[in-house]
């Protein structure tokens, strides 16, 4: 039952995000679209389902890290972007293949597209790589933000991502951040879609 509550939450949040009708900027001859940057700042927590405690034992781990996040938009509904996550934590992980993985602060940076549906929502897709003192590993990241304009350039946003480290482990982020746009005029920096 509890999983028919999920689908049922994830099924109306996917349709307002694909309506054609949710969120819509319409296009006027008065405000065209113009190339910009952002720059956010991410609070978030790390989570891990095959985490390890100093004995050994299977826990789930949540950890605190931050984002940082560069977004160059080309386009109302296209940008790419360097988005960068810094674990604050030492820990211990069962890797894919039973194999105990200690990860030291890990740093992961990653080249993202977005695609913004709507106003507010974007979707994320991109490839980097987690860097630590013992190893490195290769990854692919997915996500969706939401987020609202304060005001002159300012937006303040929800997030959540997942990193699929190939042949390591697995982990999602969930986050909050603040963002500043930069590179035109208050009209220009809206990130509404045309």
């Amino acid at each position: 039952m509890k999983h028919l509550h999920l689908v049922f939450i994830f099924s109306i949040l996917t349709s307002l995000c694909f309506s054609k009708s949710y969120g819509q900027h319409k296009e006027t001859p008065n405000e065209p679209f113009n190339k910009h940057s952002s720059i956010s700042l991410v609070l978030s927590h790390a989570h891990v389902f095959n985490g390890r405690d100093d004995a050994g034992k299977k826990k789930v781990l949540a950890l605190p890290s931050w984002g940082i996040d560069y977004n160059y938009y080309f386009n109302p509904k296209w940008a790419i972007g360097l988005h960068t996550d810094i674990i604050l934590e030492s820990f211990k992980v069962e890797g894919k293949e039973g194999v105990a993985i200690e990860r030291s602060t890990p740093i992961a940076p990653a080249i993202m597209v977005m695609y913004k549906p709507g106003e507010h929502w974007n979707l994320l897709a991109g490839i980097g790589e987690e860097f630590a003192k013992e190893d490195n590993f290769f990854m692919t990241r997915i996500g969706t933000e939401y987020g609202v304009d304060i005001r002159n350039g300012w937006e303040v946003s929800g997030s959540f991502m997942y990193d699929l480290k190939w042949n390591a482990y697995d982990s999602w982020v969930l986050g909050i951040g603040i963002s500043k746009s930069f590179g035109g005029n208050k009209k220009e920096t809206s990130h509404k879609v045309e």
